[in-house]
């Protein structure tokens, strides 16, 4: 609406302000001119971003209370039950899905990019036989820079599309090396002739020349990397348009955004959710452990529920649960479901964590699924990075295309001492 204010009153002078509201917010800057007894403008503090808006996005929408997820405005539910991942990645790349001519394009120039550059396997082979996952990866990201050299031109559209096409190509193709890496195993080239799952499930599980692909168990591993391809401006989002503000090449924001989707509070929670069950054992045990959570017993957490945007069930966690019905069917039930399905029973019971509005989240299930399908627990946060690929080069690309975005340099409240004489080393 127009001419919508909100009227500030500094108590300090009794100076009144009126400050625009714009799209529901009002710009901090704005602050300034409430300047105190001392002549400083006033400035926001928001250590988390816990209620600050750092830009305008027109890719993904959450609300929270509600738990609805949109890409570019369709239901995530319609997504994932619908949709490809390349078609996904196209829609949010480009803001609207694909016809079937620009579809056919856009596959075909991602499958023309699967192969990387043979130094990168002998990069690779520098690593440690048991290096974490994460880490190689974003060596290997971080490194594709300085093969191409051309990136750094991120003023020219044409450019900048054929380095989202290499991103999106050679990603699964460094992901399934890092898989074989650790396990001593040969790498396997790119397949063209295979769709783009298919095609990284073959790099990864081929023995001998041989893999027999399970239809079930890739549609289902598509529709994980669908529901993680974007999530408005989480902490590795929020890494990329923070780095890639620098106008660094695409290749070195998004190993920012890899660096920070390591993090165990970030990528690794689907991780936490699996020590969780094995801690608690066995069904019998759910109850003791519910309790001990509410006690607040020391090192008793409960994992995989709540979360920072979602205040409802997360729309995201009752597709996977869906999906983990088919994956199980296949592959035959996990122990831990059964303790997964009482501890969610419970939960969601009990009024303290009802009224807390811990529910189950997009990490409780997924674990167990990318186990079941034969992925260790290390390597569950480099499937994580595929899926939300094209979201970190979505929020990239609209960063450098917003007039407003600057180079990303936030304010601080100083608190340390104030000026003081330096001690010669003799007299300390």
């Amino acid at each position: 609406m127009e001419n919508e204010t909100l009227t500030v009153v500094d108590n300090r002078t009794g100076r009144e302000y009126s400050l625009p509201i714009v799209d529901g917010a009002i710009r901090a800057p704005d602050l300034r001119q409430i300047a105190g007894p001392d002549g400083e403008g006033l400035v926001s503090f928001d250590p988390a971003y816990l209620n600050t808006a750092s830009c305008r996005s027109a890719i993904t929408y959450i609300d929270g209370d509600a738990g609805i997820l949109r890409y570019r405005g369709y239901p995530i539910e319609q997504v994932a039950e619908q949709a490809g991942f390349l078609e996904t990645a196209y829609l949010i790349l480009e803001g609207e899905l694909p016809t079937d001519d620009e579809l056919q394009r856009w596959t075909d120039d991602v499958r023309r990019h699967t192969y990387v550059h043979t130094n990168i396997e002998e990069f690779m082979a520098g690593f440690r036989y048991d290096a974490h996952p994460m880490g190689m990866l974003l060596g290997a990201v971080g490194a594709l820079s300085t093969f191409y050299p051309d990136a750094k031109h991120i003023s020219d559209p044409e450019n900048r599309y054929l380095q989202r096409v290499r991103l999106i190509a050679k990603l699964p193709t460094i992901a399934a090396f890092i898989f074989r890496h650790n396990r001593g195993l040969p790498y396997v080239l790119p397949r063209n002739d295979l769709g783009y799952i298919g095609n990284y499930v073959n790099m990864t599980f081929e023995i001998g020349g041989r893999h027999e692909p399970n239809p079930v168990l890739q549609r289902a591993l598509e529709i994980l990397f669908i529901l993680h391809a974007d999530h408005e401006q989480n902490c590795s989002t929020s890494a990329v348009r923070g780095v890639g503000s620098s106008h660094v090449d695409p290749f070195s924001a998004v190993s920012a955004g890899i660096a920070a989707l390591y993090g165990p509070l970030h990528g690794g929670a689907n991780e936490a959710v699996l020590n969780m069950l094995d801690v608690i054992g066995d069904v019998k045990n759910v109850p003791a452990f519910v309790e001990a959570v509410k006690d607040g017993s020391a090192g008793t957490r409960l994992m995989g529920f709540g979360h920072r945007v979602y205040k409802s069930y997360d729309p995201r966690a009752t597709l996977i649960k869906q999906v983990a019905d088919s994956v199980f069917a296949e592959t035959g039930v996990d122990p831990k479901l059964k303790i997964a399905l009482e501890l969610e029973r419970i939960a969601l019971e009990d009024d303290y964590f009802v009224s807390r509005k811990l529910y189950p989240n997009v990490d409780f299930y997924s674990g167990l699924i990318y186990k079941a399908m034969g992925y260790p627990a290390d390597y569950f946060t480099v499937l994580f990075a595929l899926g939300r690929l094209p979201g970190w080069i979505a929020q990239w690309e609209e960063m450098l295309n917003d007039p407003e975005q600057k180079i990303a340099r936030p304010r601080q409240l100083y608190t340390g001492s104030a000026e003081r004489p330096y001690v010669p080393l003799d007299r300390r």
